[in-house]
């Protein structure tokens, strides 16, 4: 397998970012390894890590202790624990939070994030656990706003693009958008290619 340059390398982490989940999986299937994965942060670690180290990273894989047993009604009560395949972001659990926290609730990608992490780690916690780390993301999050996940490439192209463009229309800049995740598309294709 050819080695990338350090430079190459970044790029590939840049362009990463601009596929959909679906082309990520296609990519790894067509390097002839699992499409598995959680979501679009996983897919491109793994991707990554081929493209470092010629290998395969696994996918990550839940511990039963993590994961709801089929058949058994989990209620939502603050000292359930929120178990792999359990756990929905429907009205119910939504106005169970609201009653717990406030109107002010919504799920987030940090409450999801850390509640994966909980799960791989073989710690579910409970529905008032899950409550304590999104009050306190919350309050971090109104003293320091975290700029996007290197993965929501969209995000962050369409604020770069508005702080270029102020009077952009939302036609402009999705025409810009779509014009540069085909030129990342592409330019992923090709480095996969140099390595294979």
């Amino acid at each position: 397998m050819k080695q990338l340059s350090h430079d190459e390398l970044i790029q590939l982490q840049e362009a990463l970012a601009y596929l959909h989940v679906e082309e990520l999986k296609v990519q790894l299937e067509q390097l002839q390894l699992s499409p598995r994965g959680f979501n679009k942060h996983e897919l491109i670690c793994r991707l990554m890590h081929y493209a470092t180290t010629g290998q395969e990273l696994p996918p990550l894989q839940i511990p039963t202790v993590s994961k709801a047993v089929r058949g058994i009604v989990y209620p939502l009560t603050p000292n359930t624990r929120m178990l792999y395949g359990t756990y929905k972001n429907d009205l119910a659990t939504r106005n169970f939070f609201k009653q717990l926290i406030g109107p002010h609730f919504n799920f987030t990608a940090q409450g999801i994030d850390w509640l994966r992490e909980q799960w791989l780690a073989g710690n579910p916690p409970t529905y008032a656990e899950f409550t304590q780390e999104w009050q306190a993301e919350y309050e971090r999050n109104k003293k320091e706003k975290r700029p996007p996940k290197q993965e929501w490439a969209y995000i962050r192209f369409v604020q770069r693009y508005m702080e270029q463009c102020l009077t952009a229309s939302k036609k402009e800049v999705l025409n810009a958008w779509n014009e540069k995740r085909q030129e990342y598309v592409q330019a992923v294709h090709t480095i996969f290619k140099k390595i294979k």
